[in-house]
């Protein structure tokens, strides 16, 4: 009995998805920049490499996996106070019994503008493909069941469907950054503050195995994510917030962090690394809360979150959701130099 509950709920997701589907994306939003906003290439680091991973809902079947790859960078030094950003993100997906597989490789490019000493704005756009694939011969439909029993020989009376599509992607948003900060990072007024906006699918692009004129609807993003220092101390607080819309799927994301700053790098000789510990927990709404550690030290970035299920599914899936880790290297230590301002050059 648990068995079969446990299919008919894996079945509906497949049925619900494949409905109502919105976009790939993971629950540490804030560590997949360039999946966010395309604005965000090359925005803060010169050279920046991000890997995330994701496996969920293993407890009702075949567990949904999705990996990311992204590289960023910029030219900023030799623009005095404009910076160039570009990149390559790659998102790979893979789901349930019928392996509906996802391929998006994305390359994007940006330009920021260096507003005073405290603040930059930017726009960027991405352009990509998106292809999909599925296997039917591992569905069983009605009409394959005679007298309770599956027969693979039976016809199951559905329409043939391709078995991969392809088709382009565009999308593009805008950045705005304000940083308050002497160079390091437990400085007293090292504060910042981000906001952002984002939209994709302007060539809505297919997304149906059977009916070619359905496609991939719009998806619209509106972000904000801060960094407050508590004077004379190393400990930090870090807000965020999402919204994404999606045909008439919606999405909201509240989140909070504490940062504590274990070690702070030196000033001069750079023989002590910057060391960093967050945790906190964001709440998916009607969804899932996630709480979730990050740890970060010199040019190294690790996160793991884990989605608590807390929606109507629930009953089947005994609040289990998706466990995430997300690894990142800098070329240089950014979250440690470079918080916001810069007396002589651009503050990136």
């Amino acid at each position: 009995m648990k068995h079969l509950k446990i299919k008919l709920v894996a079945g509906f997701l497949m049925m619900f998805g494949a409905v109502n589907a919105q976009d790939i994306h993971f629950s540490q939003y804030l560590e997949t920049p360039t999946t966010l906003n395309p604005a965000l290439f090359g925005m803060i680091y010169d050279n920046r490499i991000i890997a995330n991973y994701r496996s969920q809902w293993g407890i009702l079947g075949k567990s949904y996996q999705t990996m990311g790859l992204s590289y960023d960078g910029g030219t900023g030094k030799k623009l005095k106070g404009r910076r160039i950003g570009y990149g390559l993100n790659i998102i790979r997906d893979v789901a349930g019994d019928a392996k509906l597989s996802s391929l998006l490789p994305n390359l994007g490019v940006s330009y920021h503008q260096q507003i005073n000493k405290k603040m930059k704005a930017g726009g960027g756009f991405q352009f990509g493909l998106n292809y999909r694939t599925i296997e039917t011969s591992n569905l069983r439909w009605g009409a394959q069941y005679q007298n309770y029993e599956y027969s693979s020989t039976l016809p199951s009376g559905e329409s043939a469907a391709r078995s991969a599509v392809l088709s382009t992607d565009i999308g593009g948003g805008v950045h705005f950054s304000y940083a308050q900060s002497e160079k390091y990072i437990s400085a007293k007024d090292g504060n910042k503050f981000d906001i952002g906006f984002a939209a994709y699918h302007f060539s809505l692009p297919k997304s149906s195995f059977i009916i070619s004129s359905e496609k991939i609807t719009n998806r619209y993003i509106g972000y904000a994510s801060g960094e407050f220092f508590i004077p004379n101390l190393r400990i930090a607080i870090d807000p965020s917030l999402i919204y994404m819309r999606q045909g008439k799927n919606n999405e909201f994301i509240t989140g909070l962090m504490f940062k504590y700053v274990l070690v702070d790098e030196s000033k001069f000789t750079s023989i002590k690394k910057p060391f960093a510990i967050s945790f906190g927990s964001s709440y998916r709404f009607k969804d899932a809360i996630i709480p979730a550690v990050l740890l970060q030290y010199d040019t190294y970035g690790l996160g793991v979150s884990y989605d608590i299920n807390v929606s109507q599914l629930t009953p089947a899936s005994y609040l289990q959701g998706g466990l995430e880790v997300m690894l990142r290297y800098n070329v240089k230590a950014g979250y440690g130099k470079n918080l916001g301002r810069s007396d002589t050059k651009a503050s990136y």
